[in-house]
């Protein structure tokens, strides 16, 4: 009896990496040429990348404008490395649509091939600390806002609960279990979600239902 081997291969994520300097761009660049699942793209190739990696000190006047322009005119899902971000560019940083960031520090082969993932798959990707001081600056927003009589309108009850644990760092497999929904419903939920209402990705869709007391 005869049988046939087959071989699946992982397709491969086209990645564009953006770095104030050489060493740093040398650093990711070698980082993402350990994954067989990631393909680099040189600026102005033939074939646009799929994400793009930004290497950055710190969020500065100018890496705003640079990554609404990615996202929005490039198309781009955006993984942002970063030293830190000031707490007044946090929000405006998310509502660019960047999709996942990752401290300097942390930035390992496996954590940045994971986020380069998860950018790609639209589902994002924040660190805990960061997270956190998201849920608390938009918190805040929403507490000196306007009093708003009756209940915040734009989400159903299943989206609310769905982007309740996204909040909380669950991913697409975990919500479904925690929700007894399948991960197809789950990333149905999502995508109707932004598509209606215009969101990025998840952690602007986070952002989006905590600034209107959803959640």
């Amino acid at each position: 009896m005869h049988t046939t081997e087959v071989q699946t291969t992982e397709p491969q994520i086209p990645v564009l990496v953006r770095a104030p300097d050489p060493i740093s761009l040398a650093g990711v660049t070698s980082q993402l040429n350990q994954h067989r699942g990631v393909r680099l793209t040189e600026s102005g190739g033939g074939r646009p990348a799929a994400v793009t990696v930004v290497v950055a000190a710190a969020t500065d006047e100018s890496l705003i404008p640079e990554l609404r322009r990615l996202v929005r005119i490039d198309r781009a899902r955006v993984v942002l490395i970063a030293d830190r971000i000031r707490e007044a560019e946090l929000l405006a940083v998310i509502e660019c649509g960047v999709g996942a960031i990752l401290w300097r520090r942390q930035a390992t082969p496996h954590r940045l091939y994971q986020a380069v993932q998860a950018a790609y798959r639209g589902e994002g990707d924040l660190p805990a600390d960061l997270l956190a001081r998201l849920l608390h600056q938009v918190g805040q927003l929403q507490r000196t806002a306007d009093d708003r009589p009756g209940t915040p309108a734009g989400l159903a009850p299943r989206e609310i609960d769905v982007i309740r644990l996204v909040a909380e760092g669950l991913d697409t497999a975990e919500i479904a279990a925690k929700l007894s929904y399948s991960e197809r419903t789950v990333k149905n939920v999502l995508h109707g979600m932004t598509t209606r209402l215009h969101l990025r990705n998840r952690a602007h869709a986070v952002a989006y239902a905590l600034r209107e007391g959803h959640i």
